[in-house]
C-alpha cells in the first residue's frame, strides 16, 4: 500500500486546493505519467466532496514527486518509485557529492532506527567510528529506538523487499561512474559494517541486511561484467587471428583491461563485506541475523561458483548445521539442497561432504520436525551422487515408524527412490537384471523390504503408508491379485501375508481411511475433488476384485491372517456394481465363502472382520442380492445358536470346552452389532453356569457377557416399542435378576481372600467388574422416573457396594510388572474397569466418596490411559462443584498407605517407588488450583492442609513423612498469611516434643517447617514488590527499549566447530 502523507505538504491531481494552503504545492505531474493519462483528464467533470477526500486519501502517495520524499520516506513507501529515486539522487550525486552523500547516510541512520541530528558534520570528513560511537550513545541514553523492519505497521510491512530493491537499484544505476570511484561505496560500507557491530540489535540487523544485500547487487553487476569479457576476449582471439595491429586491437585491449579491474574491483569490495560483517554475524546472537547470512551465502555460492565455491567460504554452511536455531539448521540445509541439485558444481563438493556427510545424515533425526525433513532431502541428494552407500543409512531406515508422519513419508520417499524404484543406482539393477521399473518388480521389492520388519502389523502399515504416495505400483490392483493367485510364483509364505497386508492397507489409503493411527484422533475433511478421487478409487477396487475377490478368499480360506484381511476390504467396495455388472453369482460365492470362513475359525480379528463384511453386505448391496445377503446372515445365527446349543450339553455331560468357547466368541461378535435371540439357549446357559463352576475364565467371562448383550437388546426393545405387555417386563425383569445373581456371586468369588492371589488379576474380574457396573447404569432409578416402568429400575446395596469397590481395588492394584505379551491386555483391563467406576459416578448409581478417591489415587500409576480417565473424572467433580478437598485428601491416603504397607515388608526399591508416586499424584493434584483457582478454591486448599496435618500427627513420627509427600504442594498454592499461621500450628504441636530421640523420623517435618518457611518469606517479598511494579506502571511506556547485546558474536558461540 501506497503511504498517505500529511495533508500540509501537498494536495491530489484532482483534488482542490486545501483551505489552508500547504509549504509547497505540486501543480505538475512526472512527464512519464502526464503521458500515460486520458487526454480528457483536465476536462473531468467535479468529484463530489465525498468522494474526493476518498480519492485523496488512496491517491496522495502516488501523486508526490519523488524529489519531494526523502529516500527513507522512499523505501518505507512505495517500492515503485525507487528506481526513479535512485536515478535522481545519482544525478544529485554528479552535481553535489557532499550533499547527496548526506542524505545517503541519513536514509541509512534513519532505516536503522537511529536518530542523527547533527547533519552538517556529515559533510566533512570525519571518522567513521566516531559518528557511529555517537549514534550509540545517544540510543543508550534516550532509552529508546525505532525497530522499523520488526514494525507491525502498515506503511513498514515492505520495508525488507524496499531496502533491498534500493541499494540493488543504486548499485546498478552507479555500474556505469560512482560504482567504481573507490569514495562513495567505501563511505557506504564501512558506515555500514560499523553499525553492524553496534550492541543495539536492531542497528544489527538492519546493516546487516543492508551488507548481505550490496554483496548480492555486486555479485550481479560482476557476473553481467563477466560475460562482457568473455564475449570482449573472443573479439580479441579474432583480431589476433586476423594479425591486424590497428586501433580496433587497441580499444579492446583496453575494453578488456578496464573489466578485469572492475571485476577484481568488485571481489575486493565483496571480500571487505564478506570479511567485516559475515564472518562476525553468521554466528550472531541474534538467530534472523545468522539465518540471513546462511540464506545469502547461497545464493552467493551459486551466483557466483568463481569465488564463493570454494571450501573456505562452504565451511560455514557445515558449521552451522550445527547451530542451537532450528531456523539456521534449516537455512543451510536448504543452501546446501540447491547445491547439489546443480550437478556441475558437484565435484568441487568432495572434501566439503566427506567432512560433514555425517553430520547431515544425523539431520535426519533432529528434534525440529522441519529440519528434519530437509535433512532427508538432502540425504536423497547424497545417494544421488554417490557420496554415501546404503550402509550408511541403517539408522535413518528406524524412521520409518517414526511419530511426525512427515518425517515418516520424507523417509518413505528416500525408501521407494534408492531401494524400490533404484534411481540413484541403476547399474547395479541391470548387473541383477532388474531394471524392469514394472508394478511386479517393485512389488517384489517393497514385499523383500516388509519380509525384514518384524511380524508386526502396525510396523508394517507404517511402512506401507509411509511409500504410498509415491508407488504407483500399490495401486496396481490387478497386479497385485495376480501375484496373490499365481500358484508358479516363489514368493513365501511371510512374503504372501505381507502382500495381502499390503493389499487392504493400500485399499484402504485409496479411498480415504487412515492405516496409521493419528495421535490426535481428529476427524479427516476431504473437499469435494478428493471425495470424487476416493469414489474413482472405490469403482477401481470394485472392477478389479468382482471376479477374482472369491477366488482369493477360496484359496487362503484357511489362512487366518490372511482372511482377516481380506473380508476387511469388502467394506470399502462399491456393491452396487455387482448388480450393474451382472455379477450376481459372484456375490453369492463371496457371502458364502465368508460364512464358511466365519465357521472355521475362532478367533477374534476373522470371526469379527467376517461380521462386519456379512453386515455391510446386509446394508449396502441393491436388489434382490440385500435379500440374499440377509437370507445369508439369518442362516449364520441359526447355526451359532445351534452349535451352541450342542456344545452346552457336551460340556454339562464333561465334556471339553473348546467347542463351547468358540461358539460363545461367534455369539458375542454377533450380538455386538445387533440382536440375536438366544430365548431356547438362555435357560442353558445359566444351568451351565451354575453347575459346572470349574469352567476357565474366559468361558464364564463369555457365557456372562452374552447374556448381558441379550439383556441389554431386551431392555432397547422394550423401551422403544409403542406399548409394553406385562409379560415382557417379567421376562426382562427376570433376566436382570439372573444377571445380577451371577454377577454378584463371581464378585464374591473373585473378592475371596482365598481366592485372591489366583483370580484377583484375571481377566474375569476385569469383566464382571465393567459387566456389573453397566447394568447398574441401564437400570438406575432415574432412566425409569415418570415413564411408567419404574418397577425396572435397581438400586445395589450396600453389602454389594462394598464388595464392588474392593473387586475394583483389586483389579486397579495389579502390578505392572507382567510379561510383554500381557503389558496391553493388563492396561486394557484397568482401564475397562475405571470407565465403568467413573460412569457410576456420573450416573449418580454409587456416591462419589465410594469410588472416587480409589480412582484418583491411581492417577499417576498406570500410564496416559489411565491418567485420561482420571483427569476427566476430576474435570466431572469440578462442575458439579463436589468438595474436591475430602476426595483428594483420602486419595492421598490410599497412596500413601500403599507406600506405608509395602515399607513394612522391607522391599526398600518398592516402598522409594511408591513414595514417590504419592508425591507424583500430590503435585498433579495440586495443578487443579493454579492461577485464579487458588483464590476461588482457597477454603478447600486450606481445609486439605489441615486435614492432612491431622492425619500426619494422628501417629507422629510414622505418618510425617505423609508432610512432605503430600500436605506440602497444597499449602504452598495458599497465602502467605496463612503458610505462616500453619507454620505457627505445626509448630505448636510439637513444643513439648523431644525430636532428637527418633531424628529420621522427625526429619519429614523438619523439612516441612523449611519449607513453610520459605514459601511464606518468598511469598512477602514476592507481593511487596507486585505492589511496587503496579505503581511504577501506572503510566503507558513510550516507544521500545533499546536491547543491548554488548556482543554481536563473541560473547555467545552458537556454533560448534568442531
Amino acid at each position: 500500500m501506497e503511504d498517505q502523507p500529511p495533508p500540509s505538504t501537498r494536495r491530489s491531481k484532482r483534488g482542490r486546493p486545501l483551505k489552508q494552503p500547504p509549504k509547497e504545492i505540486d501543480t505538475d505531474v512526472d512527464m512519464a505519467e502526464h503521458e500515460s493519462l486520458p487526454e480528457d483528464f483536465e476536462e473531468a467533470r467535479p468529484v463530489p466532496k465525498s468522494k474526493q477526500n476518498r480519492a485523496n486519501k488512496g491517491t496522495a502517495g502516488a501523486t508526490l514527486k519523488p524529489t519531494d520524499q526523502t529516500l527513507f520516506e522512499t523505501i518505507k513507501g512505495n517500492g515503485k518509485l525507487i528506481p526513479h529515486v535512485v536515478k535522481l539522487w545519482v544525478e544529485s550525486y554528479e552535481k553535489d557529492p557532499k550533499s547527496a552523500m548526506v542524505e545517503l547516510l541519513t536514509m541509512l541512520f534513519e532505516v536503522c532506527g537511529a536518530k542523527f541530528h547533527d547533519k552538517r558534520v556529515l559533510m566533512h570528513e570525519i571518522n567513521v567510528n566516531d559518528v557511529v560511537v555517537a549514534l550509540v550513545n545517544y540510543a543508550k541514553k534516550s532509552g529508546e529506538v525505532e525497530c522499523y523492519q520488526n514494525s507491525i505497521k502498515k506503511e513498514f510491512k515492505n520495508l525488507k523487499e524496499n531496502l533491498e530493491s534500493f541499494w540493488d537499484n543504486l548499485v546498478r544505476e552507479c555500474q556505469h561512474g560512482p560504482l567504481f570511484d573507490k569514495v562513495l561505496f567505501e563511505k557506504c560500507m564501512k558506515y555500514i559494517i560499523a553499525l553492524s557491530c553496534t550492541p543495539p540489535r536492531v542497528y544489527r540487523q538492519v546493516a546487516s541486511l543492508m551488507g548481505l544485500s550490496l554483496i548480492t547487487s555486486y555479485i550481479t553487476i560482476a557476473n553481467m561484467l563477466a560475460v562482457q569479457r568473455d564475449i570482449t576476449r573472443r573479439q580479441l582471439d579474432g583480431q589476433k587471428k586476423k594479425k591486424s595491429e590497428g586501433p580496433r586491437m587497441k580499444s579492446l585491449n583496453i575494453k578488456l583491461s578496464d573489466m578485469h579491474d572492475k571485476i577484481t574491483l568488485l571481489e575486493e569490495m565483496m571480500g571487505k563485506i564478506f570479511t567485516g560483517l559475515f564472518v562476525h554475524h553468521y554466528r550472531d546472537l541474534d538467530p534472523n541475523i545468522r539465518m540471513s547470512c546462511i540464506e545469502s551465502l547461497g545464493v552467493w555460492i551459486l551466483s557466483y561458483p568463481s569465488i564463493f565455491l570454494k571450501d573456505v567460504y562452504l565451511k560455514y554452511l557445515g558449521w552451522t548445521l550445527n547451530d542451537k536455531y532450528a531456523g539456521v539448521r534449516k537455512s543451510s540445509i536448504r543452501a546446501l539442497q540447491n547445491l547439489y541439485e546443480m550437478d556441475d558444481k558437484v565435484p568441487s563438493l568432495g572434501l566439503f561432504t566427506e567432512r560433514y556427510s555425517g553430520r547431515m545424515i544425523e539431520l535426519a533425526d533432529d528434534i525440529d520436525v522441519d529440519v528434519a525433513v530437509q535433512a532427508i532431502g538432502l540425504v536423497k541428494q547424497l545417494i544421488r551422487h554417490q557420496f554415501i552407500t546404503g550402509d550408511e543409512l541403517g539408522n535413518l531406515y528406524n524412521l520409518l515408524t517414526d511419530d511426525p508422519p512427515e518425517i515418516r513419508h520424507a523417509i518413505g520417499a528416500l525408501v521407494y527412490d534408492h531401494l524400490i524404484a533404484k534411481k540413484f543406482n541403476s547399474s547395479e539393477s541391470e548387473s541383477r537384471g532388474e531394471n524392469d521399473n514394472s508394478s511386479k518388480v517393485h512389488l517384489e521389492r517393497m514385499l523383500r523390504i516388509l519380509d525384514e520388519f518384524p511380524p508386526n502389523p502396525i510396523l508394517t502399515s507404517c511402512m506401507i503408508d509411509d511409500v504410498w504416495d509415491y508407488m504407483e505400483a500399490m495401486k496396481d490392483w490387478k497386479c497385485i491379485i495376480s501375484m496373490l493367485l499365481d500358484e508358479n510364483s516363489l514368493i513365501t509364505n511371510e512374503s504372501k501375508t505381507n502382500l495381502v497386508r499390503l493389499l487392504c492397507a493400500s485399499v484402504k489409503k485409496a479411498v480415504g481411511e487412515k492405516i496409521v493411527p493419528a495421535i490426535d484422533n481428529r476427524k479427516q475433511y476431504y473437499n469435494k475433488t478428493q471425495k470424487e478421487v476416493f469414489e474413482n478409487n472405490k469403482h477401481d477396487i470394485t472392477i478389479a476384485m468382482m471376479e477374482s475377490f472369491p477366488l482369493l478368499l477360496q484359496k487362503f480360506i484357511s489362512d487366518e491372517a490372511k482372511v482377516s484381511l481380506l473380508v476387511e476390504i469388502v467394506l470399502y467396495m462399491n456393491l452396487e456394481f455387482y448388480s450393474l455388472k451382472r455379477q450376481e453369482q459372484n456375490f453369492k460365492n463371496l457371502l458364502q465363502l465368508m460364512k464358511n470362513a466365519f465357521f472355521k475359525h475362532g478367533d477374534k480379528e476373522p470371526l469379527r472382520g467376517c461380521v462386519k463384511a456379512i453386515n455391510f453386505c446386509c446394508v449396502e448391496s441393491r436388489g434382490e442380492l440385500q435379500d440374499v445377503a440377509r437370507n445369508n446372515l439369518k442362516e449364520v445365527e441359526d447355526l451359532v445358536i445351534d452349535k451352541l446349543e450342542s456344545a452346552i450339553r457336551e460340556v454339562k455331560a464333561g465334556g471339553d470346552e473348546y467347542s463351547l468357547l468358540v461358539n460363545l466368541r461367534r455369539l458375542y461378535e454377533l450380538q455386538l452389532s445387533k440382536y440375536v435371540p438366544i430365548d431356547k439357549l438362555y435357560e442353558d446357559i445359566v444351568m451351565v453356569l451354575r453347575d459346572v463352576r470349574n469352567m476357565e475364565d474366559e468361558v464364564v467371562g463369555l457365557l456372562l457377557q452374552n447374556l448381558y448383550f441379550d439383556l441389554a437388546w431386551s431392555l432397547k426393545f422394550v423401551l422403544d416399542g409403542e406399548s409394553v405387555s406385562d409379560a415382557s417386563l417379567k421376562t426382562l425383569l427376570s433376566k436382570r435378576d439372573t444377571l445380577l445373581q451371577e454377577l454378584e456371586y463371581f464378585v464374591n468369588l473373585v473378592t475371596d481372600e482365598s481366592n485372591e492371589g489366583d483370580k484377583s488379576g484375571s481377566e474375569l474380574g476385569g469383566r464382571v467388574c465393567t459387566m456389573l457396573a453397566e447394568t447398574w447404569c441401564l437400570f438406575r432409578m432415574t432412566n425409569f422416573s415418570k415413564t411408567g416402568l419404574e418397577r425396572l429400575g435397581y438400586r445395589p446395596n450396600s453389602y454389594v457396594l462394598q464388595k464392588f469397590q474392593k473387586l475394583c481395588q483389586q483389579q486397579l492394584n495389579v502390578s505392572d510388572e507382567v510379561e510383554d505379551d500381557d503389558v496391553n491386555k493388563e492396561e486394557t483391563n484397568r482401564c475397562a474397569v475405571l470407565v465403568g467406576a467413573c460412569k457410576l459416578i456420573y450416573t449418580d448409581v454409587v456416591p462419589k466418596d465410594y469410588l472416587a478417591p480409589e480412582i484418583i489415587s491411581h492417577f499417576v500409576m498406570h500410564g496416559t490411559g489411565v491418567a485420561e480417565i482420571v483427569k476427566n473424572l476430576i474435570t466431572f467433580l469440578k462442575k458439579r462443584k463436589d468438595d474436591l478437598a475430602d476426595i483428594f485428601l483420602e486419595a492421598l491416603k490410599k497412596a500413601y498407605h500403599r507406600h506405608t504397607v509395602d515399607n513394612s515388608g522391607n522391599d526398600d526399591m518398592s516402598s522409594e517407588n511408591l513414595f514417590s508416586e504419592c508425591k507424583n499424584l500430590a503435585v498433579q493434584l495440586s495443578r487443579t488450583y493454579i492461577g485464579g483457582a487458588r483464590n476461588k478454591y482457597k477454603s478447600e486448599i486450606l481445609k486439605l492442609v489441615k486435614d492432612g496435618i491431622e492425619y500426619a500427627f494422628e501417629d507422629a513420627p510414622k505418618h510425617l513423612s505423609f508432610l512432605e509427600a503430600a500436605v506440602v504442594h497444597f499449602a504452598a498454592k495458599l497465602p502467605a498469611s496463612d503458610v505462616l499461621e500453619i507454620k505457627k500450628d505445626v509448630e505448636k504441636r510439637t513444643e513439648n516434643v523431644n525430636k532428637d530421640e527418633n531424628p529420621n523420623g522427625w526429619r519429614p517435618y523438619c523439612t516441612f517447617v523449611e519449607v513453610l518457611q520459605e514459601k511464606g518469606a518468598k511469598n512477602e517479598v514476592f507481593q511487596i514488590i507486585k505492589e511496587g511494579v503496579s505503581v511504577k506502571r501506572q503510566g503507558r511506556p513510550q516507544g521500545k527499549k533499546l536491547s543491548y547485546d554488548h556482543s554481536s558474536s563473541e560473547d555467545e558461540d552458537s556454533i560448534s566447530t568442531s
